[in-house]
């Protein structure tokens, strides 16, 4: 997350950054120093200390929205409001407005709303929205809510929900603990007086998860909300995002045309499960080289004068064969001779048309000692300079301890070449094992 927030989100350079909620996982039960240890995490995620050189050099305003894994539900915080002192102490009320161009952003703290009127946060969070409404002439609003407003069930939520869609579910307290102790969405009452209230031309929430966008009625008009996704894949949602936001500067009311006044701008970090695919793809194919490379490794000058010297053959061969006359009268025969040995040969005699006397009779020439008789020795033949083609007629009885010699030789190929591959594997994880662990601790100090 943290170098997905440099890379991805910082550098835009926004103007304001607004975080949606739930910063810890179950803060409202945590001690005091695992919250300051889970505080620190937060802070050095979402630290902008170490920015790019182009970046502004002032910090960007960030703005902070109270959840439900940081302050629980309305029936919690009878019992423990240090809870809420605690988180309203780092990151400031629960409640409050920004000014971003000539937009009102209100937040608001969502885990309050249904609880007991009586509840001195309840109330507190009621009256701030009721401060808010009373306002003559303001500017266009945008509501900020942790929980979403009420939704059917299983209304769509657009082309980016990747998760299934989760139903309404309120769960109220036993003795002791009165008051909601968690909730999906806020209750059909409470969305509909908030929006009548506040009037606002968009609502962003979180809570969810996973995205989801969808139109309220309200007397204003319809309204959009966007649920923002989760930031971090690991709580269950495979395409995290973040939404970008443009404010307009033109001063205007919600009286008149609000097209334009905020656009939005749905952006996703890289799926996690990708990356982690084309880390394992690379291992396969880092594993199959290492396995069917040549031992001597690929000697290319080598290959390279094998190709040369080839070519030079087939062209000297082509100019020899266009050059050379073809004997046309040349006419052989063979004839099979066996040596003492048992082995035959086959010897070929060279016939041509000599004249003798004028007649056109054919006779057999030789050179040498190159006619060879039927009973001739091996020792004759060996002498003589005629072609022949030896054929033994024996099977070899070697041809057993031979194939197994194969076998064993092939064995001894593999295991070498495993061992070749592991010792390479093993430099390979020297290599990088340390330097991802330095990339992995970098990140976290």
């Amino acid at each position: 997350m943290r170098r997905s927030f440099r890379t991805s989100v910082l550098s835009f350079e926004p103007d304001e950054i607004i975080f949606l909620g739930d910063y810890f996982d179950g803060g409202p039960y945590l001690s005091d120093k695992e919250w300051k240890e889970s505080l620190d995490r937060f802070q050095h995620v979402f630290d902008q200390s170490q920015r790019a050189s182009k970046s502004r050099l002032t910090d960007i305003p960030v703005h902070y929205l109270s959840g439900n894994h940081d302050i629980g539900y309305s029936g919690f915080h009878s019992h423990r409001p240090q809870v809420v002192e605690r988180y309203n102490k780092v990151f400031g009320e629960s409640n409050y407005r920004l000014k971003i161009g000539n937009v009102d952003f209100i937040a608001v703290n969502a885990q309050t709303l249904d609880g007991a009127v009586e509840g001195k946060l309840t109330s507190a969070s009621w009256d701030f929205i009721q401060n808010v409404s009373a306002e003559t002439n303001p500017l266009p609003r945008v509501l900020l809510t942790h929980i979403p407003l009420y939704r059917a069930d299983n209304i769509p939520c657009g082309a980016h929900r990747s998760s299934p869609i989760i139903n309404q579910r309120i769960s109220i307290g036993g003795p002791g603990f009165e008051g909601i102790m968690y909730q999906n969405y806020l209750s059909e009452q409470t969305s509909r007086r908030i929006l009548e209230l506040i009037k606002p031309i968009l609502v962003l929430s979180g809570h969810d998860h996973d995205q989801c966008t969808l139109s309220h009625s309200a007397p204003n008009g319809a309204v959009i909300e966007h649920t923002v996704g989760t930031f971090s894949w690991q709580q269950g949602n495979l395409y995290p995002s973040f939404m970008l936001l443009s404010v307009s500067a033109l001063s205007s009311s919600p009286t008149t045309n609000q097209e334009g006044v905020v656009t939005s701008h749905l952006c996703f970090l890289p799926m996690q499960t990708h990356i982690y695919l084309w880390y394992a793809s690379l291992f396969v194919i880092t594993l199959v080289l290492l396995l069917s490379w040549p031992t001597n490794g690929v000697d290319v000058l080598y290959h390279f004068r094998n190709l040369i010297e080839f070519a030079v053959t087939v062209v000297g061969t082509k100019s020899k064969s266009g050059m050379k006359e073809k004997d046309e009268d040349a006419n052989y025969e063979y004839e099979m001779v066996w040596d003492a040995e048992g082995a035959m040969h086959l010897i070929r005699k060279g016939y041509s048309k000599v004249s003798s006397g004028g007649s056109g009779e054919v006779r057999p020439t030789g050179r040498g000692t190159a006619v060879v008789r039927p009973a001739a020795k091996k020792q004759t033949i060996e002498e003589s300079d005629t072609s022949c083609l030896v054929i033994d007629s024996d099977t070899s009885f070697e041809q057993i301890p031979r194939a197994q010699r194969m076998v064993k030789g092939k064995t001894r190929y593999i295991v070498r070449r495993l061992i070749r591959t592991l010792g390479h594997i093993t430099v390979l994880a020297a290599f990088n094992v340390p330097l991802y662990i330095m990339l992995l601790f970098k990140d976290w100090t």
